[in-house]
């Protein structure tokens, strides 16, 4: 049994009821629905706790994806009394850290807006992020990078996701921006992160539904990371 992902319609859902399907050879726990997003796109996994019906915690130290049907995995601390298939609990984030990653992920996506180069890797923290460009013979102008970001904030743009064909993603490769990496295929369709009128490509993680709740940005260090790659790195400003 496959795992309803929530969090792809609804990144605002703070916790759900589930039914625990099993607990796989890792000690990973297994359920039929969830709002816990598991690492990937370099968005971590979520973190929070799992409370079974006689109230007692199972602390969830991470979310990863897993193999043929288990596509999420719910990694409890060690040492954690694990639940018993067909019990019922109710999943419930640690919501400030992942509100923090729906703020930094959509503010990476402004700062692909911003910066017209190829994407050579990224990571996604809660204090700070990161882009690698392959900018080639161009050149990164800081203060411009980061007036234009702020400014695609202040513009309060609506943000959104819609599913394509795959074909359509092939007649269409431009959308890619990230060069190492592409998105998944084999489903059919591919998921779209899409913000009015800035960006669209594809990705699969947890976003705001406005640029204006990013807040203040500020690019820090663009560090050289080789003859053709920089590493831009942003912070946001407390809410």
């Amino acid at each position: 049994m496959i795992t309803e992902e929530l969090f792809r319609t609804d990144s605002y859902l703070k916790e759900c009821d589930a039914r625990v399907v099993g607990i796989n050879d890792r000690g990973g726990i297994i359920l039929d629905r969830t709002v816990f997003y598991p690492t990937g796109g370099g968005q971590p996994g979520d973190t929070g706790v799992l409370v079974r019906e006689n109230r007692d915690e199972i602390r969830i130290a991470t979310t990863i994806k897993g193999d043929g049907d288990e596509n999420v995995i719910h990694v409890a601390v060690e040492g954690s009394a694990m639940p018993a298939p067909g019990e019922t609990v109710t999943a419930r984030l640690d919501w400030d850290r992942r509100y923090a990653h729906m703020r930094m992920h959509t503010c990476l996506h402004l700062l692909c807006a911003a910066v017209p180069f190829g994407v050579t890797g990224g990571k996604i923290g809660a204090d700070k992020s990161s882009l690698d460009f392959d900018i080639g013979d161009g050149n990164l102008d800081k203060p411009a990078i980061e007036a234009e970001i702020n400014r695609l904030v202040a513009a309060d743009r609506p943000v959104g996701a819609r599913w394509v064909d795959e074909s359509e993603l092939d007649a269409n490769p431009d959308l890619v921006r990230t060069m190492s990496v592409q998105p998944p295929r084999g489903s059919g369709s591919v998921r779209l992160l899409e913000i009015s009128d800035v960006d669209l490509q594809p990705c699969g993680g947890t976003h705001l539904a406005r640029t204006g709740e990013v807040g203040r940005v500020e690019v820090g260090k663009i560090e050289n990371k080789g003859k053709r790659n920089r590493r831009v790195n942003v912070t946001l400003a407390a809410m």
